[in-house]
């Protein structure tokens, strides 16, 4: 007998007809004797629809509240799961992220899973019933509810896995598994069938919406093997665990992230300590920053670009605008057409050639980059938005990712 975490994401469950199709699952897989529990994310279009609610209201709702409204999705698909898996006779119980002992620091909208308990799930198997957690929500010190922001029943999935000592743990969506690009922007994109963490990781930050980057790296650190599967079949999906790569393999996958904005901040100035000061505020408002250039200073000033996630621009305009205002000088300019085009495989690590190939292959199509950033397995350019689709299509070929 197995102990099997399963995570069904929105487009899974996004009816009623899913909801009895994953109950029909998730009964096949108790009838051959395994002890389940089920992650479940909100249906597919209630997050968005929340979110829009809110933001007819307010242009910037306040996070605590976003995360008490947005947290209802998955407690509406847990409970409808459970009663779906009564209908067919199978044993169930459902469970909110408080529950499960999910608790978080009191970042709202993007907290942080400090510990995680699982709660009373081990003695509910042991009664023979199937456990549905709702993903992506947990509780902080004080009892307020905490979501994980998008992606997070993912999050969710792994850490229960890792706490609970699963024997398996399957992400279920709507593809295949992990592709080495978009298959709606690659049509010949190719199904992976088994990638590192650390591949994982970065096709998963740099804009691959597989999977969420913060899960892939809790199961790194707590190796937790998972599978991207496909809920609409029963094919094999794709492996992630630790590295499986091959010497000859050197670049695994290209990722696209059209949810970026170039930041510049100019007449910055040019002394010890002034950018450092920039990205302190933008560390204390909990912006992530990405593609990092200074420029040489010239006549006591100098210019600082970076990339931001374009759902936090405003808050980065409005903290590097508060530092400069402590610095005295300088200008913030936002560009919000940008995109990150990435490609990534551990095989780079012992590979020369990959930036040439890259830029080559993007110069020969009339696509300028931007800005550039990288590490030991992946590259990163930042291109106009509009050039995106094409750049993937183009970085693609030049790697034949699509030969086997």
């Amino acid at each position: 007998m197995a102990l099997i975490v399963k995570k069904f994401g929105g487009t899974s469950v996004k009816d009623l007809d899913r909801i009895r199709a994953v109950a029909t699952r998730i009964k096949a897989t108790c009838d051959e004797g395994n002890q389940v529990v089920v992650v479940v994310s909100a249906r597919g279009g209630v997050t968005n629809r929340l979110v829009a609610d809110a933001k007819a209201l307010h242009p910037h709702p306040d996070d605590r509240e976003m995360d008490m409204l947005l947290s209802i999705g998955e407690q509406e698909t847990i409970a409808l799961a459970t009663i779906a898996l009564h209908a067919i006779g199978q044993p169930a119980v459902s469970r909110t992220g408080a529950q499960a002992g999910m608790i978080t620091n009191s970042a709202h909208t993007k907290a942080r899973l400090i510990d995680i308990s699982g709660g009373d799930i081990l003695e509910q198997l042991a009664h023979g019933k199937v456990v549905i957690v709702a993903g992506f929500q947990g509780v902080n010190s004080s009892g307020h509810i905490t979501t994980f922001g998008r992606g997070g029943s993912d999050l969710s999935a792994i850490a229960l896995a890792a706490a609970l000592k699963a024997d398996v743990c399957q992400i279920y969506t709507d593809v295949d598994g992990v592709y080495t690009a978009d298959p709606r922007v690659v049509p010949n994109a190719r199904k992976i069938p088994e990638l590192a963490y650390e591949e994982m990781l970065e096709l998963a930050s740099m804009g691959s919406k597989v999977m969420q980057s913060r899960a892939v790296e809790f199961a790194n650190k707590n190796n937790v093997p998972f599978e991207v599967r496909n809920s609409y079949n029963n094919n094999p999906g794709t492996m992630v665990k630790l590295d499986t790569t091959l010497e000859d393999v050197v670049v695994r996958g290209v990722a696209c992230d059209k949810n970026q904005t170039k930041v510049v901040v100019s007449e910055l100035p040019d002394q010890p300590g002034a950018a450092s000061k920039v990205f302190q505020y933008l560390s204390d408002t909990n912006v992530n920053v990405d593609m990092i250039v200074q420029n040489v200073g010239r006549d006591g000033v100098a210019n600082l670009t970076f990339t931001v996630a374009a759902d936090e621009t405003h808050i980065a305009e409005k903290a590097v605008n508060e530092c400069l205002a402590v610095l005295g000088q300088g200008e913030v300019i936002l560009a919000d057409s940008m995109a990150k085009i990435s490609v990534v495989g551990i095989g780079m690590r012992s590979h020369s050639g990959v930036a040439s190939t890259m830029f080559t292959a993007l110069a020969e199509h009339g696509i300028n980059i931007q800005l550039i950033s990288t590490s030991e397995i992946k590259l990163s350019v930042a291109v106009d938005s509009e050039k995106a689709d094409e750049a993937v299509r183009v970085i693609h070929s030049a790697f034949d990712l699509d030969k086997e």
